[in-house]
């Protein structure tokens, strides 16, 4: 029978109880923070073997507090303890290597193959923005300077002449270069994170980044087309850009994959639609990094020193067609051989 709250067999009886059992929560306490900073052979083996014997007794300890309505605090410090403890004498452990192998093989292609409307999405938003911007630059240079800021130009710009948007591309520019490969990736990381973080706003504001983000592709490619470069220009984007885009697509995906569950929920609560679209997008940005790294190293090591139009479409083909394959392609071979 529950006792009153505040009498004093209610204080005499959670004493008692205390008195009892104590000694052996902290035990089971001092054991498993041990055993969770360090490892199960910082144990002994008789300290290992107490382990489930301690857990079943907290057990006992919180059916009993729970039965007798006993002091709240002490409840929630022993579902707190017991719940520690079941995580770790039942939940499955993985060593950081096996983690590493999950993400790469499953959690990663999953996480891309379950936002695939909103990647197209995102890449559709691009050719969108890149054929608006085209336009605009081509229809009057004076665009230009509103669509792409000074820094981001490199000092490209409609004025410039052939030879020096041609040196730019086949090396003799690099010292134009330097500074600004470094803004580039600077940008590109921004433009992903900005298109995943303000995606919470309905996913308003990723669309409009995507949108201006190709829309400042366009207008750099309409400068080189207008030179008769355009083809040369693809090539040199080509070889981080496949990467690099594909990345910043997907991280404008993550903020509408967030942004639309937010705005419709369904049966779900908005937080709680949040929070399911939040694991799937924060997986997805964990591997945009990945990517942003491995075409900041394409762009370094590939930017100049591979001048061969052909090469650098190779590499750049190349590169796409491998994150096609492993986002969307790998499972369907999986699957047709089992």
């Amino acid at each position: 029978m529950t006792l009153p709250v505040g009498t004093d067999a209610v204080r005499q009886s959670l004493a008692s109880f205390r008195q009892e059992r104590e000694a052996d929560w902290k035990a089971f306490e001092a054991l498993l923070a041990r055993v969770e900073k360090r490892a199960p052979r910082a144990l002994s083996e008789d300290e290992l073997l107490s382990l489930p014997l301690l857990y079943r007794s907290a057990l006992s300890s919180l059916s009993v507090a729970r039965a007798t309505s006993l002091d709240s605090a002490l409840i929630a410090y022993l579902e707190a303890l017991c719940l520690r403890g079941y995580f770790y004498l039942y939940g499955a452990r993985r060593s950081l290597r096996t983690r590493i192998g999950d993400f790469f093989l499953r959690d990663w292609p999953a996480a891309i193959r379950d936002l695939w409307g909103e990647v197209w999405t995102s890449v559709a938003l691009t050719v969108i923005g890149a054929i608006a911007g085209y336009w605009l630059v081509a229809s009057d240079k004076r665009w230009y300077d509103a669509i792409i800021a000074p820094s981001l130009a490199g000092g490209r710009n409609p004025d410039s002449s052939t030879e020096m948007l041609r040196s730019v591309l086949y090396g003799n520019g690099d010292h134009l270069l330097s500074g600004f490969a470094a803004y580039l990736f600077t940008h590109n990381t921004q433009v992903s994170i900005l298109a995943f973080a303000l995606g919470f706003a309905f996913a308003v504001p990723s669309v409009l980044i995507i949108l201006m983000n190709g829309c400042m592709l366009g207008a750099l490619f309409q400068v080189y087309a207008a030179k008769g470069l355009g083809f040369e220009l693809g090539g040199w984007l080509s070889i981080h850009g496949t990467t690099e885009l594909f990345a910043i697509a997907i991280a404008g995906a993550a903020g509408m994959r967030i942004g639309t569950s937010i705005a419709f929920p369904g049966e779900l609560t908005r937080m709680a639609a949040a929070a399911r679209a939040g694991r799937v997008a924060a997986t997805a940005m964990v591997g945009v990094t990945v990517m942003l790294l491995l075409a900041g190293l394409l762009e370094g090591i590939g930017r100049q020193s591979i001048t061969s139009d052909v090469a650098r479409y190779s590499i750049g083909g190349g590169m796409l067609a491998l994150w096609i394959s492993y986002f969307y392609l790998l499972r369907m071979v999986r699957h047709g051989d089992g």
